[in-house]
């Protein structure tokens, strides 16, 4: 049975004025292995990219290892110059933008790391690593002072860390140093690369606690990139799934969670374990045959197709776009042929 969908103009929403950030058809192609047929054509990465963040909201950013999150983290920052598409920052178009014309941005937007360790200088104290974004925006040196105390004692640590460097501390202790850096010039977005894979699981609530009570104080939103999607569950308002370098599902949390729509979302929801012993027995578990395709040679079609157990022969040949559908709604774009009535 097909399910018929009505294309949206804008698949992913329209950049409207309250967007904070604008995503439009991201795409980030790397040079293929050398010696290799596929040189020139590159591996793609990310493709076609499309979402909006909303003023004070966490999007989370969900999918398996080598799908393309953490590139597409690195290009919003313009950490990674994209090779296509755009991207708009309180309606600024800041994807060809200079270093110099992105300078006044900068504490507009940061980032928090994986690896707290590896993202903070070994050979800085506390207090030089904190206060490197504020020196870099020209404050002076007794702001500079008042503003490392006030956000060492916002997120949890005490003034006498600051003469200490990264190895005295745990892992927990580091990540929240590298997230009082990041909001050291009071930012609007922070995109978080997997901020607590790293950690312990009791310290990874710790640190989603932080990151919510931050959230709340300070207005800050989120792009939460992850592939623990309990823990995107707890901290996000609304969920973008990704697959090979395509987002194939976005909408609120509570209809992405209970009601997936995409054959590759339901798949991974199945995965998730459930605290109801019998929940967990008589559920469906759906088992994808096969290994994720190469981004270096994807499939024709839907990226999918080679292991969606939905699969005609419409999605070999036709990659989907975001629609509204049958099983979705103005908030909820799903790619696919056939998603989930």
């Amino acid at each position: 049975m097909t399910t018929e969908t009505l294309t949206t103009a804008d698949p992913a929403g329209s950049g409207t004025p309250e967007a904070l950030l604008s995503v439009r058809d991201l795409g980030m192609t790397f040079p293929g292995p050398r010696g290799t047929l596929r040189r020139k054509a590159g591996v793609r990465a990310v493709d076609g990219v499309t979402f909006d963040v909303r003023p004070g909201e966490t999007l989370g950013l969900v999918g398996e290892s080598g799908c393309g999150k953490s590139t597409t983290g690195r290009m919003l920052v313009r950490l990674l110059d994209p090779t296509a598409g755009q991207v708009s920052f309180r309606g600024k178009d800041i994807t060809r933008s200079s270093q110099h014309e992105l300078r006044p941005l900068r504490s507009r937007f940061q980032m928090i790391f994986q690896d707290p360790f590896a993202s903070l200088n070994p050979r800085q104290t506390v207090q030089q690593i904190i206060s490197a974004p504020l020196r870099a925006q020209g404050e002076s040196k007794a702001k500079i002072q008042s503003e490392v105390r006030d956000l060492v004692q916002l997120v949890g640590l005490a003034p006498e860390h600051l003469e200490r460097y990264p190895h005295q501390f745990s892992g927990g202790q580091a990540q929240r140093i590298g997230i009082a850096r990041a909001l050291a010039t009071r930012p609007e977005l922070v995109i978080a690369d997997e901020p607590v894979s790293a950690l312990d699981v009791s310290i990874q609530a710790q640190i989603v606690g932080l990151m919510e009570r931050l959230q709340r104080e300070l207005g800050v939103a989120y792009v939460f990139i992850a592939h623990d999607l309990a823990v995107v569950k707890h901290i996000s308002h609304r969920v973008a799934v990704m697959y090979l370098g395509r987002i194939v599902e976005i909408g609120e949390k509570q209809q992405v969670y209970d009601n997936p729509a995409h054959p590759y979302t339901k798949a991974l929801l199945s995965a998730v374990p459930l605290p109801d012993p019998i929940a967990e027995r008589t559920r469906e578990r759906i088992v994808l045959l096969g290994d994720p395709p190469s981004p270096a040679n994807p499939p024709s079609g839907c990226t999918f197709h080679p292991r969606c157990p939905k699969a005609q022969d419409i999605c070999k040949t036709e990659a989907p776009l975001l629609t509204i559908g049958r099983s979705a709604t103005a908030d909820r774009q799903v790619a696919c042929h056939f998603p989930e009535a």
